[in-house]
Formats: structure tokens, sequence, C-alpha cells
């Protein structure tokens, strides 16, 4: 109430002196002004130009046929007719004007007066006004410093609330996670049995699976108070900040139990500790230490439940991962081809889908999508729908748009010589025949030397079922057909460009894999030697720790160079007994761009391969 009245104090001083400006203004700018004498305005008077004379104390105003305004000052005790006589001033012509005589003691004068005096302290009263509201809200600001940020999920209001039906997939997660909630409606039901509520559910996986949207799921079906916060809004420059939002956060819930809180990205404040710069009193610990008591402590409430999401499981605390705080650990995967295609009709609702879209093709076209890449990927394909004025989204504009999600958008701008768009047809050409020639190589699903993103051209093989595990020997033909572009260089035109550059890089490293981490090296056996990498305050690449001795490093080094050597031989030679195969295509490549898969395969005179579901 009183900060109402004093904003309308403010507001009422504001235009009252916005008023008196604005009439002053009014006042002294209708017509042109100027100082004169006194005898100025008699010889005006007696060529007949002044049409009006007013009046003071001390001053005589004259208004001319021209509005103009002639003032000229005079003594308070004489008066206007005395002056003007005496300066000469025509007594007929006097007569005929019209002379008005003011009283200086009306109450606009004093108005006047007082509003010019009392203005600038006014002005002084509003300035130290508003510096003492500003300090005591900086007070306020100061004291609440300290309190928890988290919200209340459900009083923003949303055009469409999120429910487990709303997450494709992840059929083990929500299962879990519906236990829980059920645990929350109905504690008898588990407590007859002597079952205790999990204190905590961690949510690991990928970014992009669905952590976080099962987590809206989650407060709309829980029917219990649901606060969310990120992690890295408990940690603050100030120490004990962090802390103390940790225990208003859950002193909050405890008012509302039964409640869930969900921390989103805990990583932020739930690394391991005593790899920081400040060892163990550094701001970010002080936190997660306040978040172990909280979540199993001497104080602690059954009634509150913590939900958390990371994508770094391996960088937490092993505190915070003990039965009694994340008693449960829910892996979210990238969703199956199943999964897939109900992800695909759930972010489909509400946009005109052609009927002739097969959502299965589209799944199969999407390995290893994220639930954020699938819905990316419909809205992509809205826009190209859009951009082709298309009435409804076909499925070409599915496959336009798993390629620029994959690879960026087409750059048709991006005009090659002759000369490029023949090495660019045999070096595509060489992937696609080497993956046609291998048993354990993924099927070609188009080919096209038009750039996207940053490649000049691209052969797009995907996997024809799901796969969780690779076999060596999936392994030696990727390798292969990764040399695929290398070697159609070489045998064609006896000359390398740097168009392999990309290949060769992704070989390197796969062939490193299958000697260090994957135990696929005939002379180094089933043994892993993996780099121990620093989880220090600078982060994992900050510096690095080999468990092996330069001799191995060599040894290793020999090793890599050997499986990506023996991927070169294998390619040329199926390159080199296939040269007619090989220019047939390129040069179907150099007239169309772009092959289709079932063009491709029927140029090879082999049977479209059967996709697995």
């Amino acid at each position: 109430m009183k900060k109402s009245f004093r904003s309308s104090f403010v507001v009422i001083g504001i235009i009252i002196s916005i008023i008196f400006l604005f009439s002053i203004s009014s006042l002294n700018g209708s017509t042109t002004s100027r100082s004169v004498g006194i005898s100025e305005i008699v010889t005006t008077l007696n060529d007949g130009h002044i049409v009006e004379i007013t009046s003071t104390d001390d001053t005589v105003t004259a208004i001319t046929d021209t509005k103009e305004r002639l003032i000229a000052k005079k003594e308070i005790s004489v008066g206007i007719y005395e002056v003007l006589t005496d300066a000469g001033a025509d007594q007929e012509l006097l007569a005929k004007v019209k002379v008005t005589i003011k009283d200086p003691s009306g109450i606009g004068h004093y108005l006047g007066i007082a509003l010019s005096t009392l203005l600038p302290f006014l002005l002084v009263i509003g300035i130290f006004w508003y510096m003492l509201r500003q300090a005591q809200k900086g007070s306020m600001q100061a004291m609440s410093f300290g309190k928890t940020k988290a919200k209340l999920a459900g009083m923003s209001s949303q055009d469409r609330q999120i429910t487990f039906k709303d997450v494709a997939g992840l059929v083990e997660a929500k299962t879990e996670i519906s236990e829980v909630v059920e645990f929350l409606r109905d504690p008898e039901r588990f407590h007859k049995l002597g079952a205790r509520i999990p204190r905590g559910i961690l949510l690991i996986g990928s970014p992009g699976t669905g952590k976080t949207l099962l987590a809206k799921a989650v407060a709309n079906e829980a029917s219990v108070p649901f606060f969310y916060v990120s992690g890295s809004e408990f940690v603050e420059m100030f120490v004990g900040v962090g802390a103390n939002r940790v225990r208003d956060t859950f002193e909050t819930a405890k008012a509302s139990a039964p409640a869930i809180i969900f921390v989103d990205e805990i990583d932020a404040v739930g690394r391991h500790r005593g790899a920081g710069i400040g060892g163990g009193h550094d701001e970010r610990e002080q936190t997660l230490n306040q978040i172990l008591v909280e979540m199993d402590g001497f104080d602690t409430d059954d009634a509150v439940i913590v939900m958390a999401a990371t994508n770094r499981p391996d960088i937490l605390d092993p505190a915070l991962l003990r039965p009694g705080r994340f008693d449960r650990r829910i892996i979210l995967d990238d969703p199956s081809m199943k999964d897939r295609v109900e992800a695909l009709k759930i972010h489909s609702v509400g946009k005109p889908i052609d009927p002739a879209v097969d959502y299965q093709v589209v799944a199969e076209r999407t390995p290893g999508f994220s639930g954020a890449d699938l819905a990316n990927l419909v809205n992509e394909a809205a826009i190209l729908a859009a951009r082709a004025n298309h009435t409804t989204i076909v499925q070409h504009d599915f496959f336009e748009a798993i390629e620029k999600v994959m690879l960026g958008p087409e750059r048709r701008s991006h005009i090659l010589s002759p000369r490029e768009k023949e090495i660019t047809a045999y070096h595509e050409a060489g992937h696609a025949i080497i993956s046609a020639s291998l048993p354990h190589s993924d099927p070609v699903h188009k080919i096209s030397i038009i750039s996207r993103g940053r490649a000049g051209g691209y052969t797009l093989k995907l996997p024809s079922q799901d796969k969780y595990l690779k076999t060596k020997s999936e392994f030696d033909a990727e390798l292969a057909v990764l040399m695929g572009g290398y070697t159609a260089e070489q045998v064609v035109f006896n000359e390398l460009t740097t168009g392999a550059s990309n290949d060769l890089r992704v070989a390197s490293g796969l062939a490193r894999k299958m000697v260090v981490q994957f135990g696929m090296s005939e002379k180094f056996g089933p043994i892993a030697y993996s780099e121990k990498h620093d989880t220090s305050f600078f982060g994992h690449e900050f510096s690095q720790e080999r468990e092996y001795s330069e001799a191995v490093a060599q040894d290793i080094d020999r090793e890599v160079r050997l499986l990506i050597e023996q991927a070169a031989v294998l390619a040329k030679k199926i390159l080199t007994d296939k040269l007619d195969l090989l220019k047939s295509v390129a040069t179907q490549l150099i007239e169309k761009e772009t092959l289709e898969q079932v063009e491709f395969y029927q140029l090879i005179g082999r049977p479209v391969p059967v996709v697995s579901h």
C-alpha cells in the first residue's frame, strides 16, 4: 500500500511539473517576443502598428498587427499612460489601442513564483527518494540471494501437457519412474511389505535421449508438487550461497511433501570432490556436501524424492551415487527402430502429413538418431515442405530433412569445375562400389556429388537393422569403405587430392580403437591399452597419462598403420577388378549428380538389400 502511494505521489508530481512547463512554453511560444525600449513601442504606436498594450508593475507589453510581442521595462510608480505620453505617443492613436492593466496579485502569479521556487527542491527530494528505494531493493535482494531458485511445475500455462504417452520408447525407464509415482500416490501399498521409497532417481543418457522430457511427463503425472531447478543455479561466486539454496530448496519441498525435486544437469554441481583448484573449500564442493546431507543425513524426509539428469555419470562423486541417495540409475538409450517410428508419429501430431508417408522407411534411414534429433527432423521436414509450397509434408521432405540434419544444407551455389566434379564422382563411386561388394558392409542408400555442409559429395550408407554389437569383420569392411575414395583417386587418376582427408581421419581413429580398446589386434590380443584422462578442474583433455610404455606406443602405431594399409589394399583390389563398374557409376553421377538406392543397385546389377525389422 505504501509503495503504491509513493508511486502515485511521484507520478502526480511529474504530471504537475509537465503541465507547468507546458503552460509556460505555450504562453511564451505562441507569438514572437522581443525586448525593446519604450521609445520603440511609441514609434510603432505612432506608425499605427500597435493593436494592444498590456501593463503590469514594471513591464509594458505591446502586440503589433503582425502578432509580434514587444516587451519594455518601466518604473513601477509611473502609470502606463503617463509613460507613453511623456515618450511622445500620439493621443488619438493611443485612444484607439486596447490598453489592459493587470493586477500582479493574481493566483497565477503566486503559483508561478511558488512552482519556480519549489520545483528544484522537489526534484532533489525525488532523487534522494529514488536512491533510498533502490538501496532498500538491494538490501531485499541481498536477503533473498540465498533463497531457492527452484520453480514449481504447472504454475505456467502450457498449450499441451506432456504425459508418458508423449514419450516414445523408454519402456523400462517409464516403468521405473511410474513405480515411484505410484509410491507417492499410495504409499501404504508399499509400506505393508516394508518397502522404503527410493530417495533418488538418476536419469543417465546421451544428449537428446529424453531425460528432461521424461521429467516433464513425471511433473504432469505425479499429482504431487514437482520442483525443478538446474544444477548451475545452485553455484554462485559467493561461498555459502549454493549450500543455502540447497537447504531452502529441500525446506520448500518438505513443506509441500510428498514432493519431487528435479535437478537438471546435476554434473554442474556433483563433480568428484577434491579435483578442483580450491580443494575442499570451494563453493561447488560445499554445495555438493549440502546435497549429500539433505538426501541422506541425520534429518531426512522420505516424502521428498530427488530426480536428477546427467550425460556425464563418470564424473559424479561416488558419495552421490551410493544407495540411500540415488537408489535408482535409469539408463536412457537411443531409440530403437520401433521407438523411432513411434517418436516420429508423436512429433508429427498437429502437422499436415501426407497419408503416403511411411514412417517405417524414415525410421530405417535414421539409425543413431536421438529423440531430440527426430523432433528436429520433423520440424526440418515441415520447413522444407513450406519452402517448396507443399500443402502437406511428403516422404521426399523427410528424406531431404534427414540429409540436412546429418550433413547440412545443400550448397548448389558451390559449383565444382568439370575436373573437380569428375574427381568427386569417382571418389563417391569408390565408396559405394566397395560398400556393395563387401558382405559385412552396410547397404548404400544414396550417392550424391552435390555439396552439403563441408562435404563436396557423400555416400549415404545405413545399417539394415539396429546394432548394439559390431564385429571385427564389420570394422574391417568399414575401413575398406573409408579408403574407397582414396584408392579410387589413385586407380583412376594416379593422383591424390585433399578430398580424402576426413575419410583418413575417421579411418585412423577407428583403427586405433580396434587396437587399444576393442582388443581386435592379432599382435596385442585381448588387452585394452586405454588412455587415462585427468578429471581435473580443467577438463578431460587438459592432460593425458598413458598406461603403457613408449615402445608399446610405437607398436600400436605400427599396428594401426597395418590395419589401414590392409584396408587400402583390399579397396584397391576391388576397384581394379570392377573398374568398368566404377566408371559406369561415376559417369551416371556426373550426369545426374544424385543416385538413389534403387538406381545404384540396378546399375551394378544387384538386388536392393532387404531391411530386417
